[in-house]
């Protein structure tokens, strides 16, 4: 049954995790503009555990919409660590859920700096238990490459944090 599961796409994977559990998952996206959501929303079913999302472009829409101090943007910048964390929180208690997921990132081809170049995106993932951010170094590989593997890794790292979580 494990090989089973694991041929099946990451995304239905959590789908079906989270409808098992009767658990939903709110995004929270900044440098791909609601691409996790919809490859959430292309799985038959997604209803049962998908209530939505946040497409939190602009740093007033981020808090605004799901409550990031603007402090922390000042403070650390829109792509940063404690911004992605704070829009994953901000996220799941705005909508009530089980489980945010969120991206910030400087896809490109502009945007970037020494500090914070191209390529440099932070997913978190918050549940009742913790939040979890990750950093990722994609590199200047082009702006919709970069944006497909968020999305992988937000999906990649949404799965991890169900697989390792005791079922409530």
């Amino acid at each position: 049954m494990a090989s089973k599961v694991k041929s099946q796409p990451v995304g239905k994977q959590i789908i079906d995790i989270l409808s098992e559990r009767k658990q939903t998952i709110v995004t929270a996206e900044s440098c791909t503009g609601g691409l996790i959501a919809a490859s959430l929303s292309d799985v038959p079913g997604a209803s049962a555990a998908l209530y939505g999302g946040y497409v939190t472009y602009a740093n007033a829409a981020k808090s605004k919409m799901i409550r990031v101090q603007s402090r922390l943007i000042r403070d650390y910048g829109a792509v940063s660590n404690q911004v992605a964390r704070a829009m994953a929180d901000g996220a799941r208690n705005t909508a009530n859920v089980d489980i945010a997921v969120s991206a910030t990132g400087i896809a490109g081809p502009d945007g970037g700096s020494d500090k914070k170049p191209v390529g440099l995106v932070y997913v978190a993932v918050s549940s009742d238990l913790a939040t979890v951010v990750i950093e990722h170094r994609f590199g200047d590989i082009g702006r919709d490459a970069i944006r497909q593997a968020t999305v992988q890794a937000a999906l990649d790292l949404v799965l991890q944090v169900l697989t390792s979580d005791p079922p409530n």
